[in-house]
């Protein structure tokens, strides 16, 4: 029970954040997810906005924490990482501890790009791994992800090639507030 407070914490903040996002604010994060490195001025044109108006707003989202941050996208292969695996990892036991010491484990994990814990009989956790070659899994797997506390199963699913990735989020969900 001790949980449940500060998950309806998180939900009640979530709704608060989703309820405060109007038409113009949509326009912003959708402007933003396909363009990162656009100028204030050239964003308030793209919403019809004044750019101070645009950078208050701006400005506003990204300390309610609705814009968590910015990044350059990388071309995995042109910087030398041609492997993608997509990792299912089950564990024995399911405690608070052991789920916490392997989300520390996966974040100081470089080569893991994503973690997600999973519901299902094959896995208790995704992994999205990025490495050079195969003799570079090998190694991870081998001397990191199988000697972690607790890992009873690992499988490996190798990507043959990349589709879609880091797409913008979708927010056609957040219209129907306003």
């Amino acid at each position: 029970m001790a949980n449940i407070a500060p998950a309806t914490s998180i939900c009640a903040m979530m709704c608060q954040d989703m309820e405060s996002l109007d038409r113009t604010d949509r326009s912003i994060l959708n402007a933003l997810q396909h363009d990162g490195r656009m100028s204030n001025v050239a964003l308030a044109e793209e919403v019809n906005l004044s750019p101070s108006p645009c950078l208050r707003r701006l400005k506003r989202l990204e300390e309610n924490g609705v814009i968590a941050g910015y990044r350059a996208v990388l071309d995995r292969r042109r910087v030398g990482l041609g492997l993608t695996l997509f990792v299912e990892i089950k564990v024995t036991g399911h405690g608070e501890d052991r789920a916490a010491s392997l989300e520390a484990a996966f974040n100081e994990m470089e080569e893991v790009v994503a973690a997600h814990i999973v519901s299902g009989p094959s896995a208790d956790f995704l992994l999205e791994i990025v490495v050079r070659d195969l003799e570079a899994y090998e190694q991870l797997l081998l001397k990191r992800l199988l000697t972690l506390p607790g890992v009873a199963d690992v499988n490996s699913r190798f990507s043959l090639r990349t589709i879609k990735s880091s797409g913008p989020l979708p927010l056609s969900h957040l219209r129907a507030s306003r």
